[in-house]
């Protein structure tokens, strides 16, 4: 490693539709085994169901359903004293949004339906009414970083 250079901040690339980075971090979270035109057409499909469920801007509904999601606090184990405690830690916007869209993708998988586009435009929509699995995701990690309040001077 050089000692002289040194590493600038790395930013995520644009999608070629919709010239967003979000749109292309989902794009290469969804990616399996190299697939990544199986995965843009898994995501543009999803844009097309939303724009058709919603009748609203898709890209706009996308962005709000992951600012939903995103968390603002995580729980990190810390050892201390022999006994290992989940300490509360603020996160940045960045860091969030790749965990809102990690989570997102979870729970779009444990859905019953076959189809890829229809498990992850029905977890949106019920992003938007706040009853999908994501949102209760980061309930819980705010209700224990909450009930863990006490244990933040550990970090």
């Amino acid at each position: 490693m050089s000692r002289r250079i040194t590493v600038g901040i790395r930013t995520s690339e644009y999608d070629p539709i919709y010239r967003n980075r979000l749109i292309n971090m989902l794009i290469n979270r969804i990616l399996k085994h190299g697939k990544k035109s199986l995965a843009y057409k898994i995501i543009y499909r999803v844009l097309k169901e939303l724009k058709k469920e919603t009748r609203q801007n898709s890209l706009s509904f996308l962005r709000q359903a992951i600012r939903r999601i995103t968390p603002d606090i995580v729980l990190k184990s810390r050892r201390v004293g022999g006994s290992i405690h989940q300490v509360p830690i603020e996160i940045g916007y960045e860091q969030g949004k790749s965990i809102a869209i990690r989570w997102l993708l979870e729970a779009s998988q444990k859905r019953p339906d076959n189809n890829m586009v229809l498990r992850l435009s029905s977890e949106l929509v019920d992003t938007a009414k706040n009853s999908g699995d994501a949102i209760k995701k980061t309930e819980e990690i705010h209700r224990m970083a909450e009930a863990s309040r006490t244990l933040a001077y550990f970090r």
